[in-house]
């Protein structure tokens, strides 16, 4: 109080001109204390495996995607088509329990996958890993169809249904009640840890890296300028959406994510019409990459590692988030969410996120030595030379603006948008966490909302380094827990896709749209 008496004193002029270095003030003291107390953690949750430079838990995601493929059958391909009809409302019943339709559950669940982790977290995957980790994320959410098939089926069948039409649904409930089902001890344990590790996870990568990477595009356009200024008007604005729910979120997440969505992939398939010569020889890039490293510090496992890692943080097959969003469906077949659910790592990682990095590529942000056609390694920012060394969304930024000078205020505007979207999404999903854990409730329900638009600012004010790894350390700490639950109840969803897919031939499934 007392320096605010201070400076209530002094010349407008003069309070103008301090807040610019105030505000750098408090923005370098969270980063700081940031750090300090989250750096632990993430090295525990990104250790490498004994005797190798390879991820611990980025082996883990890998193998359960691969289990989940083979166990259902390839689910990814065989359900595609059925994926799709489901999305348009063929089989949809407006009568069965649930708060929103298979389009709604999808684009929410997508708003909280589609956005930044496709335009920011490419952009440091490529950078790291170079042109061969898009391989990798590619092939992660190739197979990442299959996880998030078996976590959404689950959520729905396990979901809690209110009298007053709203229902609660994820992995704490699955857990628990699969548990109990099939005599496996530990199930509220798990789902508490779970709950945990959801909360922190929308509070990192669920608002804070999007705040991050907002406010990052915003002062590319416009000039620098304290990031906890952007923080509060993002907060001030999610907070008037999310106070109403998941029907709000989901009226707003249906229109602004498939609008953004067509948006960005119109304009990377213009430039890639523009650069038709330069596709396969990017493609060619891509794959020599995937299993050379072309220069990249650490080669084949570096480009390896960065994809997973990416792949996980932009579709979060897994990780137990598109769950929660996806129990709150119409139906009473737990089954046809699963179906829908799988669409979301194809549409998020295998044709967004390439494209994202086939512009990268293209547009030749990244350096490359003349003589030796390797990628020039920038050993003190631990990633590849760059045009302006510029990293994260501001990378993306510069390859779309080689083909259109225009195109970077357009990705700021973009950019808020999926960071919005994504944080809205996010809030629902710690909301669900929160109030497993201490109880539904408008009160206790309007603390977290607020405390997660508290976030929002701490997240814009940070730095892009700290605010990366706490989010993919929370994130990741979700899917250890999850994926357990998963190998313990995927007989259960295998259980239920054989009956449904028995009625569904036998013509027992109505269909209610031709």
């Amino acid at each position: 109080m007392k320096h605010i008496t201070q400076r209530a004193g002094l010349g407008a002029a003069l309070a103008l001109g301090a807040l610019p270095a105030q505000a750098q003030g408090i923005d370098e003291t969270i980063n700081r204390v940031f750090a300090d107390y989250t750096g632990w953690y993430v090295g525990l949750i990104f250790a490498d495996l004994p005797g190798t430079n390879f991820s611990w838990i980025a082996l883990w995601l890998v193998v359960a995607a691969l289990i989940f493929t083979f166990y259902f059958g390839f689910i990814q391909l065989k359900g595609f088509a059925h994926s799709i009809r489901l999305v348009k409302g063929d089989y949809s019943d407006p009568d069965d329990a649930g708060e929103v339709s298979h389009f709604q559950a999808l684009t929410t669940a997508l708003s909280g996958t589609v956005g930044l982790g496709n335009i920011a977290g490419v952009a440091v995957a490529v950078g790291i890993g170079g042109p061969g980790a898009t391989f990798w994320m590619v092939m992660a959410g190739l197979f990442g169809m299959a996880t998030k098939f078996t976590e959404c089926t689950l959520g729905v069948k396990y979901r809690n249904e209110y009298p007053d039409g709203t229902v609660s649904g994820g992995p704490m409930y699955y857990i628990t009640k699969g548990f109990k089902e099939r005599g496996y001890p530990g199930g509220s344990f798990l789902a508490v840890l779970f709950c945990i590790f959801t909360i922190l996870g929308a509070l990192g990568g669920g608002n804070m890296f999007q705040a991050n990477q907002a406010h990052a595009q915003i002062a590319n356009v416009v000039g620098d300028y304290p990031g906890w200024i952007t923080g509060i008007i993002l907060a001030v604005v999610t907070f008037t959406v999310i106070v109403g729910g998941l029907q709000s979120i989901a009226r707003v997440t249906e229109k602004v994510v498939p609008f953004m969505g067509i948006f960005y992939v119109l304009v990377s398939l213009l430039i890639l019409v523009m650069n038709a010569d330069q596709i396969l020889w990017a493609f060619g890039r891509i794959f020599e990459g995937a299993f050379t490293g072309l220069g990249v510090m650490g080669g084949f496992t570096g480009a390896l590692i960065q994809g997973f890692r990416r792949a996980a943080f932009s579709n979060e097959a897994g990780i137990g988030s598109a769950a929660i969003a996806h129990s709150a469906v119409r139906t009473k077949e737990p089954v046809t969410e699963g179906y829908v659910a799988l669409l979301e790592p194809f549409i998020d990682t295998v044709v967004i996120c390439t494209m994202t990095a086939l512009v990268i590529v293209i547009t030749g942000v990244l350096n490359v030595d003349a003589e030796t056609g390797l990628y020039i390694w920038n050993a003190e920012a631990g990633r590849i030379s760059t045009d302006g060394e510029v990293a994260g969304v501001a990378l993306t930024s510069a390859a779309y603006a080689r083909a259109f000078s225009w195109f970077p205020v357009l990705l700021a505007i973009a950019v808020v948008l999926f960071a919005f979207s994504t944080m809205i999404s996010w809030s629902y999903y710690g909301l669900k966490a929160w109030t497993y854990l201490f109880g539904e409730g408008k009160t206790k329900e309007t603390v977290f909302k607020v405390i997660f638009c508290l976030f929002i600012v701490i997240g814009s004010a940070a730095n892009l380094g700290p605010v990366i790894d706490f989010s993919d350390a929370m994130l990741f700490s979700m899917a250890v827990v999850n994926v357990i639950a998963l190998y313990l109840l995927m007989p259960i969803v295998k259980r239920e896709v054989n009956s449904y897919v028995t009625r569904l031939r036998a013509g027992e499934i109505k269909r209610f749209k031709s």
